[in-house]
């Protein structure tokens, strides 16, 4: 089991209207939530841990996400309201967020709230986005985190997300919390020049992760395709031509894929992620890339099943 600690809220996309109306529609999302439901989706056994509301949207994302397969023994329900995150996107199906969750259900959760123990099931847990860095959920799960270090695999992907974050001079401090936990760092380049504002590279941000005592670093760049850096070395894989719907939960997909591969192929170890070669590394990362490949083509953060990804595999390089 893989358990999967971070937001649950829903996304409201406003749409080009007219007068004073703006149509829009409400989707169950946040980075974390679509992490859980794409390791469901890909027969990889999946808990979330996460402040969920009482509310209708809290209702309607616990409800998602039981359907879905996912373990809701770590959900924390409360009274506190669900975030609601605007999200407009651009002509090239970009995504921008703004958030609405000052006080809200995802970020109530305290260290009290955290499981006393895990069972020897849990071989993984994974942390992203904004609950890394707001209070008080940002401290307990930093220190979840660090309880965890060495015992298990600690997958993060900082996925930032400044107009939740707020203050981003303490964003890095927050971070680091977790940096130094992590065994798996998946981050995006966009992620890289908002976190350093331009002034480290990607190999650069890498080798910094890496020192901090990261296995793997996985560094994601759209359509170009990722790059990972490990002890084996730079592996690059390409992306796929594919016609783009949007790329909201691209980076999900990718992460979920990510970790659901080393699940699948039995590497999903402090030992056996540190001991990937090259043939393998471009294995697992030609699998994520494949999984964000589909979700793109789609609208909104729908994530792929395991068949689908196997079928894309499948597909001469020419055709994908």
């Amino acid at each position: 089991m893989i358990l999967v600690c971070g937001e649950a809220l829903v996304d409201l996309f406003a749409e080009a209207g007219e007068g004073s109306e703006i149509p829009a529609r409400i989707v169950a999302g946040g980075s974390p939530f679509n992490v859980a439901i794409g390791l469901a989706r890909l027969g990889v056994e999946a808990a979330f841990l996460g402040g969920v509301s009482r509310d209708g949207f809290g209702t309607l994302l616990a409800g998602l996400l039981a359907r879905e397969g996912v373990d809701g023994r770590y959900l924390v329900r409360t009274e506190r309201l669900t975030t609601i995150s605007v999200v407009a996107t651009s002509k090239d199906g970009h995504p921008s967020y703004a958030f609405h969750g000052e006080g809200a259900a995802d970020r109530s959760l305290g260290l009290a709230d955290l499981p006393s123990a895990l069972p020897d099931t849990v071989r993984a847990l994974t942390f992203g986005s904004y609950t890394m860095a707001v209070e008080p959920v940002g401290s307990a799960f930093a220190a979840l985190a660090e309880r965890e270090r060495g015992r298990r695999v600690i997958s993060v992907d900082p996925n930032l997300r400044p107009t939740a974050i707020g203050d981003m001079a303490g964003w890095h401090g927050a971070a680091e919390r977790f940096y130094r936990a992590a065994t798996i760092i998946k981050a995006s380049d966009e992620d890289i020049r908002i976190a350093w504002d331009g002034q480290l590279t990607s190999a650069e941000a890498a080798a910094y992760w890496l020192d901090l005592g990261a296995q793997l670093v996985v560094v994601t760049q759209g359509g170009q395709g990722a790059t990972a850096y490990s002890a084996a070395g730079r592996v690059c894989v390409p992306g796929h031509n594919v016609a783009v719907q949007d790329t909201v939960g691209a980076g999900d997909s990718f992460h979920a894929a990510l970790l659901a591969r080393l699940a699948q192929t039995g590497r999903l170890s402090l030992e056996a992620i540190a001991a990937l070669d090259r043939e393998a590394l471009t294995e697992l990362l030609a699998y994520a890339t494949a999984a964000a490949a589909i979700t793109v083509t789609r609208r909104g953060a729908d994530l792929p099943r395991a068949a689908e990804v196997e079928a894309a595999l499948l597909r001469p390089a020419s055709a994908r």
